[in-house]
């Protein structure tokens, strides 16, 4: 397989992009959405996402692999400069080191967009995202115990943040 290359996500991308996330929807707790997006909500997520905040994919051989995006923190004008990040690899292209291009990628993007931190929230039990943002930097700044119930169990989300 060929390097893969990030890039700006184009309207195209949007069904790659869907059927990511969608696994991940119905199989684990990496999001806590419990019914599957569907065509028409993405569409609309992707054109909420402007300039100050992209959405980029990571394709080889021209097969979207993952994709990643930095997210309105809080519509109020003062959270401006802080933005939430997203990262979601195909399921079958894990452990090859997509996710650190894909959060390395988004971090330079947040840095030239001259945004201020970036705030993520990561399910508890997702061990591997968390020990990817630790290493870049992010520091645990809180837990919010048993908010969301997935899959018949109760669930914690992890706060973290990387100051730029």
């Amino acid at each position: 397989m060929n390097a893969p290359h990030i890039r700006l996500a184009t309207e195209a991308d949007l069904a790659a992009i869907n059927a990511i996330y969608n696994h991940y929807v119905e199989h684990s707790t990496c999001t806590y959405q419990l019914a599957p997006e569907s065509e028409a909500a993405r569409l609309a997520w992707f054109y909420r996402h402007g300039a100050a905040h992209p959405v980029t994919v990571a394709e080889a051989a021209g097969e979207v692999l993952g994709w990643a995006s930095l997210n309105v923190f809080n519509p109020r004008e003062a959270y401006a400069r802080t933005v939430e990040n997203s990262v979601y690899i195909h399921h079958e292209h894990h452990r090859r080191g997509l996710g650190r291009a894909m959060l390395a990628d988004l971090i330079a993007r947040a840095r030239a967009l001259d945004h201020h931190t970036i705030i993520a929230g990561i399910s508890a039990e997702q061990t591997a995202s968390i020990r990817l943002h630790l290493g870049f930097g992010f520091e645990e700044i809180g837990r919010l115990r048993q908010v969301g119930f997935k899959h018949g169990q109760w669930l914690d989300v992890v706060s973290m943040q990387l100051m730029l």
